[in-house]
C-alpha cells in the first residue's frame, strides 16, 4: 500500500453548481493519490467571471481556463507543497460534454493535473508533456478514471 502524505485541504465553492458532484471526500481521495510529498492546498470552484479575471491577472490571458494552480514552493527540496488550484466550472462542464466524458471524471482529471503543477510538474516541451500525461493516467487509473489522452 502507498504511504499516504500529510495533506491540509481547504476545498472552496464560490460557485456552487458542483458541490454535490464533487464533494470534499472525493477530492481528498483524488489530491492525497496525487501527492508525492506532504501539502497544504485549496481547491476553489469557480465561475467563467473569476476564472477570467485571474487568468487576465496573473496570466495575461483573457479567457476562462480550466485550471489555474497557483504553486507558492515549486521547489523539489520543500517540505511541504503549498497551492491555490482553481477550477473554473463552466469550462469545464463545456469541455467534459465536448469530450462526452462525466463531469465528476473530467474535473478529477483536472484536480490531479493542478496538484502535479503544484508540485512543478509542467508541459512546456513535449518531453514534459509526455511524463505529465503518463502521470496523470496511472493515477488516473487509481481511481478508476480511464486515461483521458486516449
Amino acid at each position: 500500500m502507498a504511504v499516504k502524505n500529510k495533506l491540509t485541504l481547504s476545498v472552496q465553492y464560490p460557485d456552487p453548481r458542483l458541490q454535490k458532484i464533487l464533494p470534499r471526500p472525493l477530492l481528498r481521495k483524488a489530491v492525497q493519490a496525487t501527492l508525492f510529498a506532504p501539502a497544504e492546498l485549496t481547491l476553489r470552484f469557480v465561475d467563467a467571471e473569476e476564472g477570467r479575471t485571474l487568468n487576465r491577472d496573473y496570466r495575461g490571458k483573457d479567457y476562462a481556463t480550466n485550471v489555474l494552480t497557483f504553486a507558492y514552493t515549486e521547489d523539489e527540496d520543500a517540505e511541504v507543497t503549498q497551492a491555490d488550484i482553481i477550477l473554473c466550472t463552466d469550462v469545464l462542464q463545456k469541455e467534459a460534454a465536448e469530450q462526452k466524458k462525466s463531469v465528476e471524471h473530467h474535473a478529477i482529471h483536472l484536480v490531479v493535473h493542478g496538484v502535479l503543477h503544484a508540485q512543478g510538474y509542467d508541459h512546456e516541451t513535449d518531453e514534459e508533456a509526455e511524463e505529465m500525461e503518463g502521470i496523470e493516467a496511472e493515477i488516473l487509473e487509481t481511481l478508476g478514471i480511464s486515461n483521458p489522452y486516449k
